[in-house]
């Protein structure tokens, strides 16, 4: 007992810092399973049309891949489980990843690790409190998604099989967090290895259902997709992620016992000794190529998942008509006043593309905070880099790195559409559809920046307003949102191209917004003091 000594202090003490971060990812968690439900049941009118509609999705290796294997899609649980399971997976997973990160390598990264056990605390504590934390957010998030399913009248088998699989899974991955953990001597490498098996565990469950050999059964996501809710639930797939979860929980106690506190099982290799000319003498020597360095890894990562995702959606081609039935309701919200239902359903396609750019355009925005809080700004700002100079780099690799994964998404959507039909012509028309939302994009990079020059410690609410812009695409007309609060989402005033002709004035707008926002942030962060 004397290796957890002190655990429950520090229990407390992170759950005091995580309070607010559990809560959001809860939320989130929470919304794309009961979205699911709500959106499902207004699409359909009679259950003609929802059996229909399932044949059509069932018969389609895009959607499979993209959610998995197609089980009772002709009932409202059916199609919950389908569309969120996979999506959910991820999320706990990244949850898991950033927790156990925090409180883990972060802590050594730091040296705050090493401050905390100067004090009378069991060689394990640290990393038993993290796993503690870990796990009870997992139980959190499923915990209050089946009492949401539950509410809104959903099967209680079913339910509860999508709350314990999501606690199951995240387990398995804050498992996967902590060995990483021990491997590497840096958060950003234990990352990319958690990553990295997030990755491979999607992409192994997608080969797995479309070709049917089996290699969703290598794949955590798998195993929870396996427990079949709400058709016919299988309960013992469940003990899979189970022994996952402890197998590799127990692996990362074993190697932190073998290992100094402080360094990783992997030795960092040491840098060139000279710098790269790369992107130096752009106006901003040499920040620019470091801070290209810095966003180059996630840009890429999100340039070919938005690519993916374009395709996927390019791929239902002009089935969109059999896949939501008769409902006029339906067809007048997704058409957007066109009076074609497919230009209808890619130009709603193409904001919702750019809404999941914005996550990258976020994630970038707050990168400068990040290099700050590990405290590498003061060392580059010693070398005569202006502030100026540092936060201007971030930014130009940010905006330009949103307009690379914008494109991305829309060739995947153009490239997709062409595949399935056969009509190239329609490439330029459709990949343009993402770009047409794309100055939203950049008002979502001024209020990350505006947040870091000015409320550095509350950047992350950045995260809320793209949530927010999502939360209004997706409910805005169905729950009567009113004018003034769709209004402000800056999405809302763009043209949903090719539905509706491109207005070059609100663009304009819009992108004026965002510039001064940028502008804002820049003063800001220049007037204020640093961490």
């Amino acid at each position: 007992m004397r290796a957890v000594t002190g655990a429950a202090v520090l229990v407390r003490t992170f759950l005091a810092r995580d309070l607010l971060t559990i809560a959001c990812w809860t939320a989130g968690v929470t919304l794309l399973y009961w979205s699911q439900a709500i959106s499902v049941d207004g699409l359909y009118s009679s259950q003609a049309e929802f059996d229909r509609a399932a044949a059509s999705m069932e018969q389609n290796a895009a959607f499979v891949a993209m959610a998995g294997p197609a089980r009772a899609l002709n009932t409202t649980g059916g199609q919950v489980a389908w569309q969120a399971t996979a999506f959910g997976a991820v999320l706990v997973g990244l949850m898991s990843m950033f927790l156990v990160g925090r409180h883990t390598r972060v802590e050594e990264e730091t040296g705050r690790d090493e401050l905390v056990r100067s004090a009378a605390i069991g060689r394990h504590a640290p990393m038993t409190a993290a796993l503690a934390v870990t796990l009870l957010a997992n139980a959190v998030v499923g915990l209050v998604t089946s009492a949401s399913l539950l509410g809104y009248g959903l099967p209680a088998a079913g339910s509860w099989a999508i709350g314990v699989g999501l606690f199951l899974v995240g387990a398995c991955f804050t498992g996967v967090a902590l060995v990483a953990a021990q491997l590497t001597q840096g958060a950003r490498a234990m990352y990319g290895i958690v990553g990295a098996v997030l990755g491979a565990a999607y992409a192994l469950r997608a080969i797995g259902d479309v070709a049917g050999n089996g290699l969703s059964w290598l794949s955590p996501i798998g195993w929870y997709q396996a427990m079949r809710p709400y058709a016919d639930e299988r309960w013992w797939p469940a003990s899979v992620l189970l022994v996952a979860a402890a197998v590799t929980v127990g692996a990362a106690y074993a190697v932190f016992g073998r290992r100094d506190v402080g360094s990783g099982v992997w030795a960092s290799r040491p840098g060139p000794a000279r710098a790269s000319g790369g992107l130096a003498g752009w106006g901003v020597p040499g920040a620019l190529g470091l801070a290209w360095r810095l966003h180059r890894g996630s840009l890429i990562g999100w340039t070919v998942g938005l690519f993916l995702g374009g395709l996927g959606y390019g791929t239902i081609g002009d089935d969109i008509g059999d896949l939501i039935g008769d409902s006029e309701a339906t067809r007048e919200v997704l058409a957007a006043g066109a009076a074609d239902l497919v230009d209808g359903f890619y130009g709603a396609a193409g904001l919702m593309l750019a809404l999941i750019a914005g996550g990258y355009a976020v994630s970038a925005a707050l990168r400068a905070r990040g290099e700050e809080d590990a405290g590498r700004i003061e060392a580059l700002l010693s070398t005569g880099l202006s502030r100026t100079g540092w936060i201007l780099a971030h930014i130009l690799v940010t905006v330009a790195g949103s307009v690379v994964v914008v494109i991305a998404s829309g060739a995947g959507l153009g490239a997709g559409y062409g595949l399935v039909t056969g009509k190239w012509d329609q490439f330029a028309r459709l990949a343009v559809a993402p770009a047409s939302a794309g100055a939203g994009v950049l008002v979502l990079i001024g209020l990350g920046v505006v947040l870091v020059g000015l409320v550095p410690r509350w950047a992350g609410l950045a995260w809320l307003a793209l949530g927010f812009c999502a939360v209004v695409m997706m409910f805005g007309q169905l729950l009567e949102f009113p004018d003034w609060l769709v209004d402000l989402s800056p999405f809302s005033h763009l043209a949903l191209v090719p539905a509706q002709p491109f207005e070059a004035g609100s663009y304009a707008g819009v992108l004026a917004v965002g510039a001064l926002l940028l502008l804002v942030g820049v003063l800001g962060l220049r007037r204020r003091d640093l961490r």
